[in-house]
């Protein structure tokens, strides 16, 4: 998975946190869902224009980072 595809990074979106596609949900903001014990089916309930891949990509820049 290229992360670079999905989780960007610009000074001009949420103070240049780390984002889903530049779509300003914030990668910490996304863990904290899933700290919270949300699944992904269930961010995605909540979040129609997000992509499975966009979650897993945060997970995977969560590991990371």
């Amino acid at each position: 998975m290229n992360l670079n595809n999905r989780i960007t990074i610009d000074p001009a979106i949420c103070h240049g946190k780390p984002t889903i596609r530049g779509l300003r949900y914030p990668v910490e903001i996304m863990m904290e869902l899933f700290s919270s014990g949300m699944s992904i089916e269930e961010i995605l309930d909540d979040y129609e224009d997000l992509e499975r891949a966009d979650l897993l990509a945060v997970l995977a820049y969560a590991t990371l980072h």
